[in-house]
């Protein structure tokens, strides 16, 4: 049984070389993304559906902080000879350290791992393109020009553009117009 924080969405997608030209297609979607350095400080945080009901009757923003913070917890403490995957709750987080950024998303308990890696390295990829060489500076200093480029890559939860090219000529064109 799926969590009610992850909902699955059929969507009706066209696809090139197929018998019928069109295949229903379950697509999942990322409950948050959190980017945090080494001494627990969130750097980025992006929620695309509500935190679970809290036991304890915490607010929705109290519920977020302690997540991020349990998750920084799991993701620090964890050694390096083991994977980039925990098993959290109703998902699974799944991590992958820069320098001194842990950039880490949640996702479905049976969603590929390989794949939501190479989605985070991507993001990375396009930081680096756009800022030239990023650091923890870039994105504390420049938080909304990292989101506008995180909104073009991923749009509630989904990804919906895999281009870096594409994805930077829409954040430049979208900086002209400011």
């Amino acid at each position: 049984m799926l969590s009610p924080v992850i909902r699955r969405k059929p969507i009706l997608r066209r696809v090139p070389g197929s018998a019928a030209g069109w295949i229903l297609r379950l697509d999942y979607m990322i409950p948050f993304g959190t980017h945090d350095n080494r001494q627990g400080k969130t750097r980025l945080s992006k929620w695309y559906v509500p935190p679970p009901a809290s036991t304890s009757g915490a607010t929705g923003e109290q519920e977020k902080v302690r997540i991020e913070a349990e998750v920084h917890r799991l993701v620090t403490a964890r050694d390096k000879k083991y994977t980039n995957f925990i098993e959290y709750n109703n998902f699974k987080l799944i991590y992958r350290r820069y320098a001194g950024l842990f950039f880490t998303i949640a996702v479905d308990i049976t969603d590929n791992e390989l794949s939501y890696l190479e989605t985070i390295h991507l993001f990375v990829e396009l930081l680096d393109s756009y800022f030239s060489n990023v650091c923890e500076l870039d994105i504390v200093f420049n938080f909304n020009k990292v989101y506008s480029i995180l909104d073009e890559y991923m749009l509630a939860g989904e990804i919906e553009e895999t281009s870096k090219r594409e994805i930077l000529d829409r954040v430049n064109f979208l900086q002209k117009m400011e």
